[in-house]
């Protein structure tokens, strides 16, 4: 019976507040990779610490908390 439960469950069945929450926490985790994503490519390596840009790379892509970390932490 559980298992039917959450194949009802769509887009639709969400409220809208809810909707409106969920699009804005994309829309926020999106826009903070796009930022951190564009200054990885263009900064040199030898402004982030530890001194190489592909040790960075994988954490850009760690929901809201990656982008975060290396914009803050990341650069020098």
């Amino acid at each position: 019976m559980e298992q039917r439960d959450r194949q009802d469950r769509n887009w639709s069945s969400i409220p809208g507040a809810k909707q409106r929450g969920i699009g804005v926490a994309a829309f926020v985790q999106f826009a903070l990779l796009g930022i951190a994503l564009r200054d990885w490519r263009k900064r040199p390596g030898s402004q982030m610490r530890g001194g190489s840009k592909w040790k960075w790379f994988p954490v850009l892509f760690v929901n809201f908390i990656g982008p975060i970390i290396y914009l803050v932490w990341g650069r020098r």
